[in-house]
């Protein structure tokens, strides 16, 4: 008995240090859920008293322009941003799992955009885009060609596509490399001696073993696809305050913080939230059904 009263005692410590984060957990998370959720039932401006407004904030997101075309930017920009964002990550990976001069510097360098301020990336691609003077478009001039609008509203999706996924390879190749690593060489050394190609054991042997890997990233980067803004607004925002290529959180912002429809925003919020619900557990069932085939 006596042994176990230090244990107890200890226990009672954790608790006492873990209860400052618990209860951030539950008002700082858990609260704000549920308090987006019955904002979302109401009508308020920030000013006044809330009113309750029962659905109407919902029933209303498909008569809102702004909601539609925010919506269907984003799913143009996951369609476009998840499959390279995994695609390249991998390749990165794959490159840098071999033992080459400087391989240190290179995964610093391709993970060096993850850790950088958002902030100050959306501003120097902003220099890079420019119409006028800008990086790319003094490129083609000097080529002969005429300069390019590469935040105008045609082609806004493609750039803005390039930078994001440019600022997320770094996080995925981490987390592929470290899949990568864990593959026992055994496995490649047998192939190699059964006479199997490159393109065989990356088939057979590769893909197979990062399936867990592939499955984490794309999760992952599906859910910052659909939560995307900062270097989206920072690129496409005009002088007006609007974006040639608003989203669904830049639409949320909007609502909330520019016309203080905190009820719409609120209604939109949660339909983000459970899209990226619905599209998270398809992504788990999808899983289970590949590992129950395998």
């Amino acid at each position: 008995m006596g042994a176990l009263r230090p244990m107890g005692i200890e226990r009672w410590w954790v608790l006492v240090f873990l209860t400052p984060t618990l209860i951030g957990l539950l008002l700082g998370t858990f609260g704000s859920i549920f308090a987006t959720l019955g904002i979302s039932f109401m009508d308020w401006d920030l000013l006044t008293p809330p009113t309750a407004a029962g659905i109407s904030n919902y029933q209303g997101l498909p008569d809102d322009r702004l909601f539609m075309r925010s919506l269907w930017n984003t799913l143009a920009f996951a369609g476009l941003y998840v499959p390279l964002t995994v695609i390249i990550s991998l390749f990165v990976a794959l490159g840098l799992n071999r033992t080459i001069p400087g391989v240190s510097f290179f995964r610093v360098a391709f993970f060096l955009p993850t850790v950088s301020s958002p902030t100050a990336v959306g501003l120097l691609w902003t220099w890079i885009y420019a119409q006028d003077n800008g990086v790319l478009n003094e490129m083609i001039t000097a080529m002969g060609g005429d300069p390019v609008r590469w935040l105008s509203r045609s082609v806004a999706l493609y750039s803005v596509v390039i930078v994001n996924v440019w600022g997320a390879i770094g996080g995925g190749m981490i987390i592929f490399l470290a899949g990568l690593q864990a593959i026992p060489k055994d496995y490649y050394e047998v192939a190699e001696m059964d006479g199997a190609k490159s393109w065989q054991r990356l088939w057979f042997i590769t893909l197979p073993a990062l399936a867990p890997s592939m499955f984490f990233q794309c999760v992952l980067v599906t859910i910052n696809a659909f939560q995307a803004f900062d270097y989206i607004y920072i690129l496409t925002r005009t002088g007006n305050g609007n974006s040639t290529m608003p989203t669904l959180v830049f639409s949320i912002y909007r609502n909330g913080f520019r016309f203080f429809r905190m009820g719409d925003a609120a209604a939109q919020a949660v339909v983000l939230t459970c899209m990226i619900m619905v599209l998270t557990l398809i992504y788990f069932r999808l899983q289970k059904k590949w590992g129950a085939q395998a």
